[in-house]
């Protein structure tokens, strides 16, 4: 029998538990409910929580490099001051559309992603944002856009458009990538990729919805380890904590007749590895 790894950090009942980003100035774990449009901070320290609504439907949330947040929601990219001002960096509703996953790339850039409620085939994007609010769509044609990361030496990404099963992985250089290719494919029955995270090492740890699991990959693309978690879908990871060696996994409730008592919560397997410091947003 497999000893267990996971320790539950906040239990709760996040309809869409997604996105943990360790935001290192405040030293504070943020991560979202999408459908329940909250914001959640947690202090893994003291274990101070706090919920911040939000007037929408939020897919992602990111420090910014000068203080505030920079959010990924249903109609754009906002700008959360510290102060608690908000003002639209780009905004671009569309109707059956709503924000999904996002990821802040080695230059400071946004790279968000977007899908249709009825994750219809080729109704999302993956776009590219600065600070100045210019914006290029990298990715035209997708389903449900979920995660992204790249390598320790920024030479790579890794991409998951979850209904394909696959993680992609695209040689990057100067926000621009080319030679898209798979990187790992779930095999049926284990679920759909969700979010990702890369570590130290290169390492690609993915979240499986209906998988109950996060998965651990070598560079090489091989399976090298598996945490079993006590609820079927999860959907996101991300190391964090002052020394970045603890990861923190997301789930959701949504969908399901009878939620595991666990589902939606936050879980955390402490010393699970080392991650890469992620910069903020630069704007």
């Amino acid at each position: 029998m497999t000893a267990r790894q996971y320790e539950v950090a906040v239990r709760a009942e996040a309809e869409l538990g997604e996105g943990p980003t360790w935001d290192a100035d405040s030293g504070r774990l943020l991560w979202i409910d999408i459908l329940g449009a909250r914001i959640h901070t947690y202090d893994p320290v003291c274990g101070r929580r706090s919920v911040r609504t939000t007037p929408q439907h939020v897919g992602a949330v990111k420090p910014r490099a000068g203080g505030g947040l920079v959010l990924n929601l249903r109609d754009g990219v906002g700008l959360l001051d510290a102060d608690g001002g908000f003002r639209w960096l780009r905004h671009e509703p569309v109707p059956g559309r709503r924000a999904n996953d996002a990821a802040v790339a080695p230059d400071g850039s946004l790279w968000a992603g977007t899908m249709r409620y009825d994750e219809a085939p080729g109704g999302g994007t993956l776009s590219r944002l600065t600070g100045d609010g210019s914006v290029e769509v990298i990715l035209d044609d997708v389903a449900v856009s979920n995660g992204t990361g790249w390598s320790p030496d920024g030479r790579l990404m890794y991409y998951i458009d979850s209904p394909t099963r696959r993680i992609d992985v695209f040689d990057h250089e100067g926000g621009r990538v080319a030679n898209r290719r798979p990187f790992v494919t779930i095999e049926d029955g284990a679920g759909f990729p969700d979010g990702l995270t890369v570590d130290a090492e290169g390492c690609v740890w993915v979240a499986l919805w209906e998988g109950a699991a996060v998965r651990r990959y070598t560079p090489a693309g091989e399976l090298d380890r598996v945490i079993p978690l006590p609820v079927p879908r999860v959907t996101a990871c991300a190391f964090a904590g002052p020394d970045l060696t603890d990861l923190y996994i997301t789930t959701a409730r949504v969908g399901l007749a009878s939620p595991p008592p666990l589902s939606g919560s936050l879980f955390v397997v402490p010393g699970a590895g080392k991650g890469l410091a992620q910069p903020a947003f630069a704007g």
